[in-house]
């Protein structure tokens, strides 16, 4: 499961300690809440689903999924069903090859939900091995399922606008720059991302005076 609200708090305020602008920006919008997913096929598939489409409209189609297929959740459901039912769906052709290939790593073993390497780069690495599982889908998905305290998402948008606004950049940060910016804030990124979301959320409020 993702980082409890108490865990976000431990982190955020491990950084509030020795980065002012962090501090003052806690100060303006408060701490966030956590951002928990579960862990497993499901969640990995559900991020698939969703990828440039609305919440509703993935809603939409993981309902008509349950209504063709039954389970999702079931990743031999999605390896056994065919183009035809996928498409009736709301499945894109790209999506179909994405969710069997999700399906198949996991149903042959190679990709272990339960059982990802501990070290992160290798975690991230092995997410990736399924097509249509970017970078960040990996990073999201050990943030919020795992919980994984030092992920850092720095080629997520938002990531790098709200680390521009709380250091009081003039412009947003490339994400090469945002990825060596966090790495004074080791071993507590992961909360700091989660929190840029939340500052993100906040609009004008979270502009610095």
């Amino acid at each position: 499961m993702g980082m409890s609200a108490e865990q976000l708090r431990a982190g955020l305020d491990a950084l509030a300690a020795n980065e002012p602008a962090i501090a003052a920006a806690i100060a303006r919008v408060g701490y966030p809440d956590p951002r928990i997913r579960e862990r497993g096929y499901a969640t990995l598939l559900r991020t698939i689903v969703g990828q440039q489409v609305s919440v509703h409209a993935a809603n939409a189609v993981w309902r008509k999924l349950e209504t063709l297929v039954g389970d999702p959740a079931d990743p031999h459901v999605i390896a056994a069903a065919s183009d035809e039912t996928l498409r009736a769906a709301g499945f894109s052709r790209q999506k179909t090859g994405y969710a069997r290939s999700l399906a198949e790593e996991v149903t042959s073993g190679r990709l272990d939900l339960d059982r990802l390497p501990e070290d992160d780069e290798e975690a991230i690495a092995q997410l990736m091995r399924v097509k249509g599982i970017g970078r960040w889908s990996a990073e999201v998905y050990l943030l919020f399922a795992e919980g994984r305290p030092d992920i850092w998402p720095a080629g997520d948008l938002a990531v790098q606008l709200e680390i521009g606004r709380i250091l009081g950049h003039d412009t947003r940060p490339s994400e090469k720059l945002t990825r060596a910016l966090a790495e004074a804030w080791r071993p507590h990124r992961g909360a700091l991302a989660i929190f840029t979301w939340h500052h993100y959320g906040a609009g004008p409020d979270a502009a610095p005076v």
